[in-house]
């Protein structure tokens, strides 16, 4: 009788005993094998993928009329520009065809959330309208959180519209529209929910107008979407009899209007809270992701042992938050701005003197649907600290529109290169990872602030600062309260730029809390974060207590509900996170008397002795799991 096979930690820098090819071959050829043979019950049969959709949670807001074709007639709109986003890219290419439609084409423009959205009323699309779809794919094929009840809609085995017409009978037949899809070439769904959209809308009777566009965030999203709208407008312009020689670019339109107040209650006043809920005091409210929960940060250390990287492990603690999660699942981390570029932006705008002004942000179009863009009243440096995203590299096309207010014409000619040349703003600006603070100080004349520039175009066009997403490194099987990261440090020297270092936003964000935490010495050359948060409510001095704002999404990706089913796992670097969960999950099984079957992680590292990481608590699991 043989051995029962023995639970498998393979590290890549063990000496090999047979030839590489070989070896290559063979683990192909064995994972390919468990995958085929257990293929129903690890993936179940071949179908759309299944989406967890959150429990609904009440809402305090009261509730939205949907009804979008009412609100195109009312506020006389001949283009809608849906969209489904997760990190808010979707969003804010959809408010910038929104602009640009209006102000080159004369079009009538609304950008809505398909959330916010009875998609069911599609089939009485008005036929001399347009319809634009910017649809973002999540993680392993799955709609963005906003788009999983048009997903599901779409999906469904008999789709019903408002008129209730059969499919058979192309219910959208009046429907045209146009579909841009975002997502990243390095999953295997890329741009998955885009794509489908596109499929299902012609299956039922729709036209496309164009090509439809995609996006990849692994090369230059960016570049893909302007590439492709510009064709894109060509159509839509043929579609919408409009003659494209005609088009112009129309004078600045005010899309908000910034009032500056002298008059209000400091206790309604934003100062980096998402939502109304964060200043209710002694109300239980529901945390998610439009008010996520205030975590006490309960352990942190590091886990590298090399001196130029870091690697941080943090525990989070949701006692009594009423989050959940399982192993697999993301844990979002809302940041903020450094210090740093919060003040190089208000210096050279010219607000420096006024950062602590209170003031608020209104949507001067009655029809957007979003009245404010981030929670009002606040104050101008709340706006560039917690709101804007004002750390990723300004995009080429606003900087070409950030030309037509440049204070001299040297300035003016520079932000028009880098504005129409690609190859200058590949190397000058997205190489060199210059945000749009740095960007002003290259036309500011020696210093002076640059007060030509309307605040309110910065506030239209920069997109919200968004939260980060990490795979969760525990398990509820063991840590229920407790939820871990593993998250390692992002900093480079550009090649365009070496004599600069370029930090992650998020997680120097991590490393700075962490050295509070342990007690280690900030460096002055590292971004600063105001971790205390607003109102000092995130950082306890008396118990040094520091606290991130955080949300639980939940995934698809999950361990087989049968134990006995073997599993395979590949996981370099950081990318073991989610396994370490699922480790210590049926390392836990095994120690309850649970017939376990075989459990295999490949992982890779640089050096065993400086980023192996988790060595000793792997070596400690796979003992557990050993069959004897």
């Amino acid at each position: 009788m043989s051995e029962p096979s023995e639970p498998i930690l393979i590290d890549p820098q063990d000496e090999p005993i047979i030839d590489t090819f070989d070896l290559v071959f063979l683990l192909s050829a064995g994972v390919i094998a468990v995958l085929y043979l257990f293929r129903d019950t690890l993936f179940g049969p071949k179908k759309s993928p299944v989406i967890n959709q959150p429990v609904p949670q009440p809402r305090i807001a009261p509730k939205k009329d949907k009804d979008f074709i009412k609100k195109m007639r009312n506020t006389d709109k001949n283009v809608v520009l849906f969209y489904g986003s997760q990190t808010g890219t979707a969003e804010d290419y959809a408010s910038r065809l929104a602009k640009e439609g209006l102000q080159r084409f004369g079009l009538k423009t609304m950008t809505v959330d398909v959330e916010d959205c009875d998609m069911t009323l599609l089939d009485k699309f008005p036929d001399n309208c347009l319809a634009f779809f910017l649809m973002a794919t999540y993680g392993e094929g799955e709609p963005t959180d906003d788009a999983v009840e048009f997903w599901e809609l779409i999906n469904s085995d008999n789709p019903e519209f408002s008129e209730g017409i059969s499919i058979e009978e192309k219910p959208l037949s009046n429907l045209r529209y146009v579909v841009f899809a975002l997502g990243n070439k390095t999953y295997e769904h890329f741009n998955a929910v885009g794509r489908l959209v596109d499929a299902k809308l012609t299956e039922f009777g729709a036209t496309r107008i164009g090509e439809r566009g995609e996006g990849d965030d692994d090369g230059s999203l960016e570049e893909d979407f302007l590439g492709w709208k510009e064709d894109m407008w060509k159509a839509v312009c043929d579609a919408m009899s409009i003659d494209p020689n005609d088009a112009q670019n129309g004078a600045h339109v005010a899309a908000y209007k910034i009032t500056e107040l002298g008059d209000y209650d400091n206790d309604n006043v934003f100062y980096g809270e998402l939502s109304e809920n964060a200043l209710k005091v002694g109300t239980r409210v529901t945390y998610d992701a439009k008010n996520p929960y205030p975590s006490p940060i309960t352990a942190s250390r590091e886990l590298f042992n090399a001196t130029d990287r870091n690697c941080v492990h943090m525990e989070l603690d949701i006692t009594g938050s009423g989050l959940y999660y399982q192993s697999g699942d993301h844990v979002a981390i809302w940041p903020m701005n450094p210090e740093q570029e919060v003040y190089r932006l208000l210096k050279v705008l010219g607000l420096w003197e006024k950062k602590d002004t209170v003031v608020t942000v209104e949507s001067t179009d009655p029809s957007a649907s979003k009245k404010y863009p981030f929670p009002v009243p606040t104050t101008y440096a709340t706006i560039f600290r917690n709101y804007l995203d004002i750390h990723a590299p300004a995009s080429r096309q606003f900087i070409a529109t950030l030309a037509n207010y440049a204070p001299t014409e040297e300035g003016k000619s520079k932000l028009t290169t880098l504005g129409q040349d690609k190859e200058a703003y590949r190397i000058e600006v997205a190489d060199a990872h210059l945000n749009l603070g740095e960007v002003l100080e290259l036309i500011s004349s020696h210093g002076k602030p640059l007060d030509c520039i309307p605040l309110d175009l910065i506030i239209e066009t920069l997109p919200r600062l968004q939260c980060r997403y990490y795979s969760i490194s525990s398990t509820s099987k063991v840590t229920p309260t407790s939820i871990h990261i593993t998250a390692s440090v992002l900093r480079y020297q550009p090649l365009t730029t070496p004599e600069k270092t370029v930090y992650g936003l998020a997680t120097n964000y991590i490393q700075q809390v962490h050295r509070k935490l342990s007690n280690i010495a900030h460096p002055d050359t590292s971004p600063y974060y105001l971790y205390s948060g607003p109102r000092d409510k995130y950082y306890d001095e008396s118990t040094n207590m520091v606290k991130f704002a955080i949300h639980v999404r939940n995934t698809n990706f999950k361990l087989p509900k049968n134990l006995k089913i073997p599993v395979v796992m590949v996981g370099p670097g950081t990318g073991v996170a989610p396994f370490r969960g699922f480790v210590i999950e049926r390392a836990k099984y095994k120690s309850e008397g649970d017939e376990i079957g075989d459990t295999v992680l490949f992982y890779g590292c640089r050096r065993r002795n400086e980023d192996f990481l988790y060595a000793n608590e792997f070596e400690e699991l796979f003992t557990t799991l050993a069959p004897w």
